[in-house]
């Protein structure tokens, strides 16, 4: 018997210690750290599932019409393997958020956004969230209703930009200009603020923007909340911290 190990190993699955899975879009643009596509942005060991033709421009222009199917399959897929709970690569996904949960019988995060109502109750009085997402055009009331979020919820999108959706969405060219793509969602917080100043709080929809949070909480001064803090949260559920070495 190894050493420091005893008791009986539980089976059952085809792979261990990475109770979470990624439902991932099929794309090719660089994904840096803090990206939830690298998997060097998490503390933890994850599982990963490409969802085959579910692209950004089909998910977030086309709202993933005719992908369901496809997206429940895959959350089965790491289910199957070992997954605990489920979660998404976009937060446009939001709109498969019942379907998914009801499918695979696990706990399911599509969307960033589902920190709406919690970011909010956390606000004083007079306060409200507002969200930073890739296309605000795109991100229509029945994405926010999927994540319980107000439809007067103020919303800026990076459209306008120069870089973050050309590449993320229209898929112009694989590589990406941090400096340029960080300028684009610093535009656009700084207008949403401005344009709304009882702004409390700042939530990104889109799962690439993680790695501009911290630049973007010291240009405007709010907190702000991304998919990166929504999945630390949900693991911390899945396996709490063990404090008996404290003792």
């Amino acid at each position: 018997m190894q050493a420091g190990i005893a008791g009986v190993a539980r089976g059952g699955k085809a792979i261990y210690g990475a109770p979470l899975g990624i439902l991932m879009l099929e794309a090719r643009f660089a994904r840096i750290p803090g990206d939830m596509g690298n998997a060097r942005s998490w503390p933890f060991p994850v599982l990963y599932r490409v969802v085959k033709g579910a692209s950004p421009e089909r998910v977030v222009l086309g709202a993933a019409a005719g992908l369901l199917d496809d997206f429940l399959a895959a959350a089965a897929e790491l289910v199957d393997q070992g997954a605990e709970a489920i979660t998404t690569n976009c937060g446009f996904l939001s709109i498969f958020q019942h379907e998914l949960a009801a499918h695979v019988r696990v706990p399911v995060a599509t969307s960033a956004l589902m920190q709406v109502p919690w970011v909010q109750a956390m606000l004083p009085p007079g306060q409200r969230v507002g969200i930073i997402t890739v296309s605000k055009e795109r991100l229509t009331p029945r994405h926010l209703a999927a994540a319980g979020v107000p439809p007067d919820t103020p919303i800026a999108g990076t459209e306008g930009g120069r870089e973050f959706f050309r590449v993320l969405i229209r898929a112009e060219k694989p590589d990406l200009d941090i400096d340029l793509a960080a300028q684009d969602i610093l535009d656009a917080g700084r207008a949403l603020v401005s344009r709304h100043p009882d702004i409390g709080a700042i939530v990104l929809e889109c799962t690439n923007m993680p790695p501009y949070a911290r630049a973007l909480r010291a240009a405007i001064g709010l907190p702000t909340f991304d998919i990166h803090s929504l999945i630390t949260w949900l693991h911390a559920g899945l396996r709490p911290p063990d404090f008996s070495t404290l003792t």
